[in-house]
């Protein structure tokens, strides 16, 4: 969710990813054409400090977080003033909206995607900001748009902490779409229909991708969750069939998941058994390399899969 417009200046070389738990933070160095992480880092954050949310305050604590930005970024060895900032799924609402007829005006488009989520969103429209980008074109035509809407107050307080921080958040994006980001810029980004299962500490994200647009986006927290993760795949996977006229996923990655029980591999099975296909960790090394000292320990590159997406997909947009 992107509230930069056209790149000015050189895309920054910073990742910043806030969560409830912690906030990590990642440099990325070019050698020659590869994109290679130089440094990364992670400061905790007490319980209560940042609570992602959708429609409620989400830091408690701004000196708190402010603080842990700081100490991140000066732990990176390099100065920088700009950031990308990656935030939780939970602090907004993803849609995805169809228009037989998409309006030659920029501002026109708004103002049709803005009415016609109006009714579902879970506040006022004049209170939210509204970020949107192209999805897949439908065969009986038209087009498709993922659309992700959050509160502004919300967003404003991540910015003033990184503010705070000494530092500028120039882009800003969920954690889910910049880890569909960094896997599109991979040395083996799939094609055709491919699935990514998101596991975070308090929410999992199910998106179903089609080459390069987003076809599916389904959030759950772990508060409002009513079935287990398997049978949320199950249900995903029977909606993509009779809805989405799917003829079955070339890959299934799984990001995160480092916290569950039995650690990523034992869910890596159970998905495998009830899906039928092979499922992969995520690694962020497709997409850009290591420094020969960094240790790739899984929590790291669960960790790092948001950081290095957000930061290669400001560097297509320049």
């Amino acid at each position: 969710m992107s509230r930069s417009g056209l790149l000015l200046s050189p895309p920054p070389d910073v990742g910043l990813s806030i969560e409830a738990s912690h906030i990590a933070a990642a440099r990325l160095a070019w050698r020659g054409a590869t994109p290679t992480v130089a440094s990364h880092t992670s400061e905790p954050l007490a319980a209560g400090v940042v609570t992602p949310a959708l429609a409620a305050s989400n830091i408690a604590d701004m000196p708190a977080v402010s603080r842990a930005i700081q100490q991140a970024v000066s732990r990176l060895g390099t100065r920088t003033r700009r950031v990308a900032l990656v935030l939780p799924d939970t602090v907004a609402k993803v849609s995805l909206v169809r228009f037989d007829k998409v309006p030659s005006r920029q501002s026109d488009l708004q103002e049709l995607v803005r009415w016609q989520i109006r009714k579902s969103a879970p506040f006022p429209l004049e209170q939210a900001i509204v970020s949107f980008t192209p999805g897949m074109r439908p065969a009986e035509g038209g087009q498709e748009f993922v659309v992700a809407v959050a509160r502004r107050d919300v967003i404003e307080q991540y910015e003033q902490a990184c503010t705070q921080a000494g530092v500028h958040a120039g882009l800003i994006d969920l954690a889910t779409f910049s880890v569909i980001n960094g896997v599109l810029a991979s040395r083996t980004a799939p094609s055709g229909d491919w699935l990514l299962v998101h596991v975070a500490a308090a929410y999992t994200t199910l998106a179903v991708v089609r080459n390069d647009a987003v076809i599916f986006f389904r959030n759950r927290t772990e508060e409002d969750a009513e079935s287990t993760l398997v049978d949320l795949m199950h249900q995903t996977a029977m909606y993509y069939e009779d809805r989405l006229q799917g003829g079955g996923f070339t890959r299934v990655l799984i990001a995160g998941a480092t916290g569950a029980p039995g650690g990523t591999d034992a869910l890596l099975r159970i998905l495998e058994e009830r899906l039928g296909v092979a499922v992969e960790a995520l690694d962020p090394r497709a997409s850009a390399a290591l420094l020969d000292r960094i240790t790739a320990s899984p929590e790291l590159l669960a960790t790092l899969g948001p950081l290095v997406g957000i930061l290669l997909r400001e560097r297509r947009a320049a």
